[in-house]
């Protein structure tokens, strides 16, 4: 291998080593340097602290900063400058063949101020210094300074096999990096003995990185066997090397495999599971985690300075968070599902199979609880999930595991089979019980929704007084999304066993709601509605209560859709009964059955609702919501001056609309257009909004206002420009 050709950089890091180790003392001066240095290049510095208030820093940490996946000519750039700002005589890389790189989620050596020892940084200094003392002389007493000082920073929070990264960049013809994917190529390849993969595999299986001592073992071990033997690679650079190259050939394998597997995501197709999801799951690199989350019933994952998954609403927003915690333009797609995944998409009961690396599977267990976020717990895997881990096995696999952090294998049938065939226990996902449901609050309510808490207390209120409540609202103001929430809110729940939404329209008929003849193969039969078929479902459980919502109520022919039940719906009347039309039977509204309907005040197409059963409802009017608190703070969070324009227009188009003798309060425009917006498409969106929605309504309620029409539709599609 051609080393003059490929490790450029190796002169160049040596000599920084050498160069920064001149300020251990004068850190200050150093912070403000690298401060410099990337403002001098336009490239943001990477998060170090919180809000990036920097008062120390360490120097594997200032390595970590070119050490990451960014951009080769980025790499360059940063490594010009430094050479510059610190008089370096080195040839500045032009490749970096072999170097390590960081995890970019977490590019420190250490915590941030208030979560790390006092001594942490001072630490990672002194054995800095020793290591570059060390390489030159191999002292005892230098050898006992490298080995104590290294087990006091190992101890350290933060710190892993990065150290040994870190020890290689300074230094890598002298210390190896045990980073995933050389000891991944390690302990699989022909040429490595037993002996070796027991010193990279420790004997406590916590998979945690060997102690000084043994570190250094594990260096002269492999200078050794690389000096007698005629391998491909002559000392450590080419040696990481390799290991990369040939890692990455294994990922390709397993890309491979899964486009083997991969089974149709479409809508309705046939072998889609609805009943649970069976995950693979890495409790830590190489699982060194494992004894701690089987002890506590848990699984973890990491990415500490992504904080709290569910303040993320997308995949999207993770995955940008992460390109904003690594000063990165790349993508990470796997970083980015795996969080989403963990926090949204496993669930109670599902099947969890705990692996190590990538032929070895630990235990299974279901899903007991849902996601939480919680420090207290371990610093570095805050990200929680409840469940009962069940058979422990530690079994060797004949197979291919994938060795991301978590994988859904629901629809890789093969590989699951073989995994489950591995244990004594019949493994299914389990069907969650009621009480794991997902809780629903008040409060959260009020979160996601645009009306008030007096409000929301008025119209519960109501719901508990009257049974039976109309929300109408002109059109936008989220009437549906309300609605749904709303009855979740009072149940406590998201128990979609208890709420039922449907839509009335001019056929709907009394056959649809309640029961009626449908043909069939042999002629006809009788057949439950679905109002019938919800009442007898609330009146077999009366200690909850069920809602029945009916969006567009005035659509329909209410009382030919009623029927007979007309009467029962009253508060008064529920618990009586009446015998229903087509069999006979006696049958009553239970008590613990609310029916919300939705109206909209807009659609001049619908008659007036049947007084007879308008006064059997209570209405409840939803108005335009661009003042209260939630839009206010949502509207701030995009900071777009075009969407500040288009919402101070509406407003105003809302107060000639409500003027106008034709049509009223009731046609004002709401919020609800204007919801689920995202900083990166909220102009191209807006401009459909506009042209395609607001504009083709405007029309609607002008059909004989030309020159008003025209007038609105400049201004608003101004707005936009």
């Amino acid at each position: 291998m051609e080393e003059e050709k490929r490790f450029t950089w190796i002169n160049f890091y040596m000599e920084f080593a050498d160069r920064l180790l001149e300020y251990k003392n004068n850190r200050t001066e150093l912070v403000n340097k690298i401060i410099t240095i990337f403002d001098n290049i336009d490239i943001k510095l990477p998060l170090l602290e919180t809000n990036n208030d920097i008062t120390d820093i360490g120097p594997f940490t200032i390595f970590g900063l070119f050490n990451k996946n960014i951009k080769t000519e980025n790499k360059i750039k940063i490594l010009k400058e430094i050479k510059e700002s610190f008089s370096l005589k080195a040839d500045l890389p032009t490749d970096f063949k072999g170097v390590p790189e960081l995890n970019p989620v977490n590019s420190t050596f250490y915590y941030f101020k208030g979560y790390r020892g006092d001594k942490d940084i001072d630490n990672l200094w002194d054995l800095f210094e020793i290591a570059l003392k060390y390489s030159e002389n191999k002292s005892p007493q230098l050898y006992n300074e490298f080995v104590k000082i290294y087990n006091t920073v190992l101890n350290q929070v933060n710190i892993k096999w990065n150290i040994t990264m870190g020890l290689f960049w300074i230094r890598p013809y002298e210390y190896i990096s045990l980073n995933s994917r050389t000891r991944w190529y390690l302990t699989n390849p022909n040429f490595v003995n037993d002996e070796i993969i027991n010193r990279i595999k420790p004997s406590d299986k916590s998979n945690t990185p060997p102690k000084g001592e043994e570190y250094l073992k594990i260096c002269n071990y492999f200078k050794e066997i690389i000096k007698n033997n005629d391998y491909e690679f002559k000392n450590f650079p080419e040696l990481i090397y390799i290991s990369y190259i040939e890692s990455v050939k294994d990922d390709e394998l397993e890309k491979e495999y899964k486009e083997k597997k991969k089974i149709g995501d479409g809508i309705g197709d046939s072998n889609i599971n609805n009943d649970g999801n069976y995950w693979l799951y890495s409790p830590g690199q190489g699982a060194f985690a494992w004894e701690k989350f089987r002890d506590k019933n848990l699984m973890g994952i990491g990415w500490e300075a992504v904080g709290n998954l569910k303040e993320y609403t997308s995949k999207k927003e993770i995955e940008s968070k992460l390109q904003e915690i690594n000063n990165s333009k790349r993508k990470f797609p796997n970083d980015a599902l795996a969080l989403w995944e963990f926090a949204n998409k496993i669930k109670i009961g599902d099947v969890v199979f705990a692996k190590r690396g990538s032929h070895e599977i630990i235990a299974y267990g279901i899903v007991k609880g849902k996601y939480f976020f919680d420090k207290s717990i371990d610093e570095n895997f805050p990200n929680f999930i409840e469940i009962k881990w069940k058979e422990e096995i530690n079994t060797k696999t004949n197979f291919y595991l994938p060795t991301k952090t978590l994988t859904r294998i629901t629809d890789y049938e093969d590989m699951l089979n073989n995994i489950k065939n591995l244990f004594e226990d019949d493994i299914e996902p389990e069907k969650p019980s009621n009480e794991k449901l997902p809780i629903y609050t008040k409060e959260e309510f009020l979160e996601e929704s645009f009306i008030s808490e007096e409000m929301y207390d008025n119209l519960v209120n109501l719901i508990r007084y009257k049974m039976n409540v109309i929300i109408e609202g002109a059109p936008g103001v989220g009437k549906t999304f309300t609605s749904k929430r709303l009855a979740y809110s009072i149940i406590g729940v998201k128990d979609k066993e208890r709420v039922e939404l449907i839509q009335f329209h001019q056929s709907y008929s009394y056959e649809d709601f309640i029961m009626g003849y449908r043909p069939t193969q042999n002629g006809f039969s009788l057949e439950n509605g679905v109002f019938y078929n919800f009442c007898k479902k609330a009146e077999e459980d009366e200690d909850n209560d069920y809602f029945f919502i009916i969006d567009e109520i005035n659509r329909g022919n209410l009382s030919k859709i009623f029927g007979e039940l007309f009467m029962l719906i009253e508060k008064d009347k529920r618990g009586n009964k009446v015998r229903l039309l087509y069999n006979g039977e006696l049958f009553s509204i239970p008590k613990n059955l609310y029916i919300i309907g939705l109206m909209n005040t807009a659609d001049r197409s619908l008659a007036m609702i049947d007084y007879a059963l308008r006064r059997r409802f209570a209405f409840y009017t939803l108005k335009p919501a661009f003042d209260s608190e939630n839009f206010i703070r949502y509207q701030k969070s995009l900071n777009n001056p075009k969407f500040d324009n288009v919402i101070n227009l509406v407003k105003e188009l809302n107060d000639e609309i409500k003027n106008d003798e034709v049509l009223g309060e009731g046609f004002q425009i709401g919020h609800s257009y204007f919801c689920n917006l995202d900083e990166k498409t909220i102009d191209k969106k807006l401009d459909f909004i506009i042209n395609f929605e607001i504009i083709p309504l405007l029309k609607e309620y002008w059909f004989d206002e030309v020159n008003k029409v025209e007038t609105w539709s400049n201004r608003l599609k101004n707005a936009v420009i």
